[in-house]
């Protein structure tokens, strides 16, 4: 699925990478090679690095800690704060989509502040967003 220049990375497919899920961690890894071999920019938010983290800190694995924030630096992911008008974004997300979760619109919102060109995520209900496609990795097309 090419012709997207920044793609927002949502929890879950991160989840899928650096965990080895059996079902999604492989086609995660050929959608993250897709992206950043075609010259793509792979864009999060603080939100992710928030929502990953917790059960590595709860286990005290090192290793999964360490392994994130290597994602992070040698894929070159831009990790967005989430300021202001961040927040009042996703207040007029949930206001619209009242079924999304406050994170999910803190995602959502973060990933339209950036330009992104699509939101990749496993959350199907996220795709009903009109602002920016949302495509889950079993959708994603390789190509």
């Amino acid at each position: 699925m090419t012709g997207y220049n920044r793609v927002f990375l949502d929890t879950t497919p991160l989840i899928y990478f650096l965990d080895y899920d059996p079902h999604f961690g492989d086609k995660t890894r050929l959608i993250l090679e897709e992206i950043l071999t075609s010259g793509g920019d792979v864009v999060s938010s603080v939100i992710t690095c928030t929502e990953y983290l917790v059960y590595p800190y709860r286990t005290d694995n090192r290793q999964k800690i360490d392994a994130f924030f290597e994602f992070i630096g040698d894929c070159g992911v831009d990790l967005y704060g989430i300021d202001v008008d961040i927040a009042r974004r996703a207040a007029e997300i949930r206001a619209e989509y009242r079924d999304f979760k406050a994170m999910d619109a803190l995602q959502l919102a973060a990933a339209v502040h950036a330009d992104c060109d699509v939101f990749l995520t496993n959350d199907k209900q996220l795709r009903q967003f009109r602002e920016l496609k949302c495509v889950t990795v079993e959708e994603w097309d390789l190509s």
